[in-house]
């Protein structure tokens, strides 16, 4: 199967120096803000990498869930693989491609869990079969069959039927602290647009990228 040819010029805009923001968060937001306005289908939408101890890197798409001047949060069972391995290397990579706008987002930096209030707070906004999804799944172990799981979630639903359900001890947030934060323009011939924010102790330094 030969897919070499399958390509298309990127046109939609261009980026120069003096469209961006100080602030690489503040121009975040501001693509985030295009993208969520435009009608994208799950603009928060980003893959996020991470390696084990020995360097082996996995890759796998989650949710943003809050973002600020402290960094991006998104929230997991602290079983599943991602977690394993931000806590035996606690560093990430997330990419965010919005290919309407021929845009992407690239972060990374250090990780650390967010605080319990936090999780919490955010773990009482899901619905409630999320919220018992969590309690069921023991994330990124190998299970039997889907029939086992559907089993695991109404056993949840039953113990659960009455009041609020807790938040799992063993699920909640991870924020990851930029520190190297680039942005890219598509451009046609391949010239793309490329920014880069890096932190230099409290302060952005910002450079253009050769494409």
């Amino acid at each position: 199967m030969d897919i070499s040819d399958l390509r298309r010029e990127y046109m939609y805009a261009g980026l120069s120096r003096d469209d961006l923001e100080d602030d690489p968060v503040a121009q975040f937001e501001q693509w985030f803000l295009d993208a969520q306005t435009n009608g994208l289908d799950n603009p928060n939408a980003l893959s996020l990498a991470t390696a084990d101890k020995t360097g082996m890197p996995s890759l796998r798409t989650v949710l943003l869930k809050a973002f600020d001047e402290k960094g991006f949060v998104f929230y997991t069972n602290y079983g599943s693989r991602k977690a394993r391995e931000i806590e035996a290397n606690p560093q990430a990579a997330m990419l965010f491609h919005w290919l309407e706008f021929d845009r992407q987002v690239k972060i990374q930096g250090p990780v650390s869990r967010v605080g319990a209030a936090e999780s919490l707070k955010y773990f009482a906004s899901r619905p409630r079969g999320s919220q018992i999804g969590a309690w069921c799944s023991e994330q990124s172990s190998p299970i039997g069959s889907r029939t086992l799981l559907m089993q695991a979630y109404e056993s949840m639903k039953s113990k659960f039927a009455d009041g609020e359900i807790p938040l799992p001890d063993f699920w909640g947030g991870y924020r990851v602290e930029p520190v190297r934060i680039e942005f890219w323009q598509g451009r046609e011939n391949r010239l793309h647009d490329r920014f880069e924010y890096v932190r230099d102790a409290s302060a952005w330094k910002i450079q253009r990228l050769a494409p």
